[in-house]
């Protein structure tokens, strides 16, 4: 079915406010404890888990996928790096275009490589506009992209490249602080922006408490990524935390 994984988080959005994506990056565990974080998330509220990163050093994002989509019941979408992930057994896959970096092969070149293997795997294809906000750190995805994030206090540089992805004809809009940021998106950037888009706005990167993944729900976000907290701590009650502040 066409677009039944971006209708499911319209209707997620719809029906609970805010929808609630647990990033599950391969590189950073064994496989095995891949499944057991995105089982707890599963069960503790999330309403997606994504899959990504910016490397592919062990050569396991297919195994974790393929894993995930047999063991969960909610969707597996993958969050691509700055080469090509595609998955057979991915629900829907993120087709980034990493719109606050002018290198073109982020533009539109990984895009170009991934649409082959999108159609021979029937895989849903979500394009989202994607963009780094500053958050006083050097990421390992500013890193690799060579992108220039948007400035923190330049509300109208963000609302003219969210615009931009809406009228090339973005479904989503994702402001990202990227993983490991000190910093979240300021609240103040997403009131501006979500006040002047009419698509959704998904927010990651920094996140690190229920209070502030709250805060992010207010001022306007619609769908709030959380990765490295649940690194860092996984336990099934600061997930339900999570869960209960960023669904309305």
């Amino acid at each position: 079915m066409i677009n039944k994984r971006y209708n499911y988080l319209l209707d997620v959005k719809s029906k609970k406010g805010a929808g609630f994506l647990c990033l599950i990056d391969p590189d950073n565990q064994p496989t095995a404890e891949s499944l057991k974080l995105a089982k707890k998330c599963a069960t503790s509220g999330a309403d997606t888990i994504l899959v990504g990163g910016s490397l592919m050093i062990k050569d396991n994002f297919n195994e974790t996928v393929s894993l995930l989509k047999d063991e969960l019941d909610i969707p597996i979408i993958v969050f691509p790096g700055i080469f090509n992930f595609v998955s057979p057994d991915a629900d829907a896959i993120l087709l980034l275009s990493m719109m606050s970096s002018r290198n073109p092969q982020l533009l539109i070149g990984e895009q170009v490589r991934a649409a082959p293997l999108i159609k021979q795997y029937g895989v849903e294809s979500i394009p989202t506009g994607y963009f780094l906000v500053q958050s006083n750190s050097y990421t390992s995805v500013q890193f690799m992209s060579q992108s220039n994030p948007i400035p923190r206090n330049k509300a109208d540089i963000a609302i003219s490249h969210a615009l931009a992805a809406q009228y090339l004809g973005m479904k989503l809009v994702f402001f990202d602080g990227g993983s490991g940021a000190k910093l979240s998106v300021p609240t103040d950037l997403i009131k501006s922006v979500s006040a002047e888009i009419d698509i959704p706005l998904m927010i990651g990167g920094g996140i690190r408490s229920p209070e502030v993944a709250r805060e992010k729900v207010e001022a306007g976000a619609d769908f709030i990524v959380i990765g490295t907290a649940f690194e860092e701590d996984n336990s099934n009650n600061l997930i339900k935390e999570f869960a209960e502040a960023i669904h309305k």
